[in-house]
């Protein structure tokens, strides 16, 4: 980012306030090269398609993904004080809040130049905070460019027609020049990390749906009330709101970045999420390629991950459950995880503060894993009731047409960010539309 121009806007977007953008947050959908072919809205923009600069486009994926240092961690957990609470997967914190910490999601994005992943989930702090808490915007853009992979040369392969995008988003989705952003979850992770939290909290799996306890459960009575328990529906429908959460508060940070820098936008979930991860089936709509199986017990394809890039923690990228168990506790208590005495953190004592979790042990490992491995043998699939891989919501980013603004809305229908960006942000351009 040190190296390219700084244009003027990007200061603009330093001092712009929080409740501007809350309040002035909107879905502006028209872009220039956009074209409405009829109804009360018919209008076809007079300027060609204009992408994002790598630094618009790298500002917009900083807000929705970005590492913003160590998080905090979870303090005190009455159950199993004084351990320190180990409920987290990674040590550094982003944009967006995750439930427990535990940050399953990874994010994609694509432009007319190609697709890319951003692998940050377990990146260490991406810059150390100032005195007064602040951290270097420069510093955090530039630790996200390194964990930006390039997978595929060209648009994302999504035909903007229905049925793979809805009928209301056929003339804007994935269009020349815009940006799609596409946080993606590994639902399988965290519903496993479901089960340690529960584990922790002295709960454990039933099968609601066939009525009856995880066989063999009674074997771990000495560490858990195994009666004491939650059903599957329950714990798979809470973490697969959870994981929503995730994603939407991803997008609705870098929404209120768009805000800030004049540009137009929207997040929404008018996209197939089948067709986005490659699951259609259909020529041509190959998205973002992710492996996926189908069986007669399921009522739609099951993705499972992208071969390496990012692979649910479950069959068929770990042998069995146990391994993918293992795999999770690696995550958590291994090099660089959060509580690992080694990774470093904001603490005076970082060391002693990792090091206070509770490692989980062969017993609970065992646990977790029993339960987790039914699921999967019952339903042939982890989980047993959702998606091992998920997605909802997605930011698109674009440069606003203003003209069609100023013809079918009264004023106030855009910010001075937005009246101002061609100016600020692209002084040199042909395609200026100071207002």
């Amino acid at each position: 980012m040190a190296a390219t121009p700084i244009p003027p806007g990007f200061q603009d977007m330093l001092q712009f306030g929080l409740v501007e953008a809350l309040l002035g947050r909107r879905s502006r959908r028209f872009f220039m090269g956009a074209e409405i072919p009829d109804g009360v809205f018919a209008y076809k923009s007079r300027h060609e398609p204009m992408p994002l600069s790598e630094l618009e486009k790298m500002l917009v994926v900083t807000a929705c993904a970005g590492n913003t240092g160590w998080h905090n961690m979870i303090h005190r957990a009455q159950r199993y004080a004084p351990h320190l609470s180990n409920y987290a997967a990674a040590a550094g914190g982003r944009t967006f809040p995750s439930a427990a910490g535990f940050h399953t999601s990874m994010t994609f994005f694509t432009d007319d130049e190609g697709v890319y992943v951003l692998d940050n989930r377990d990146a260490p702090a991406a810059a150390d905070r100032a005195a007064d808490g602040s951290l270097d915007l420069d510093a955090v853009v530039q630790a996200m460019q390194r964990h930006v992979r390039k997978l595929q040369e060209g648009r994302l392969k999504l035909p903007a027609e229905v049925p793979y995008v809805e009928a209301h988003n056929t003339w804007v989705t994935n269009q020349p020049g815009t940006l799609l952003v596409i946080p993606v979850a590994d639902l399988a992770q965290h519903v496993l990390l479901a089960l340690c939290y529960m584990l922790q909290n002295g709960l454990v799996l039933t099968d609601d749906i066939n009525r009856r306890a995880i066989p063999g459960i009674e074997r771990f009575q000495g560490i858990v009330d195994v009666t004491n328990t939650w059903p599957i529906t329950f714990v798979e429908q809470l973490s697969l709101a959870e994981v929503s959460v995730e994603l939407s508060t991803s997008c609705f940070a870098g929404a209120l970045m768009l805000q800030a820098m004049g540009l137009g936008g929207w997040m929404y979930d008018g996209i197939d999420p089948f067709s986005v991860l490659g699951a259609s089936d259909a020529a041509g709509v190959e998205g973002l390629g992710f492996r996926y199986d189908k069986d007669d017990r399921w009522p739609y394809p099951n993705p499972t991950g992208l071969e390496g890039v990012m692979e649910a923690y479950c069959p068929p990228h770990y042998p069995n459950m146990r391994a993918a168990v293992d795999a999770v506790c690696d995550r958590k208590f291994g090099q660089g995880g959060p509580f690992h005495p080694e990774t470093p953190g904001p603490w005076q004592d970082s060391a002693k503060v990792r090091g206070a979790a509770q490692v989980h042990d062969e017993a609970f490992r065992e646990c977790v894993a029993l339960q987790a491995q039914y699921v999967l043998d019952t339903f042939g699939k982890f989980p047993g009731t959702v998606p091992s891989i998920f997605i909802i919501t997605y930011l698109q980013a674009h440069h606003l047409d203003l003209d069609f603004y100023d013809k079918f809305y009264k004023p106030g229908a855009y910010l001075h960010t937005h009246a101002a960006h061609m100016a600020q942000w692209h002084p040199n351009s042909n395609k200026r539309q100071v207002k």
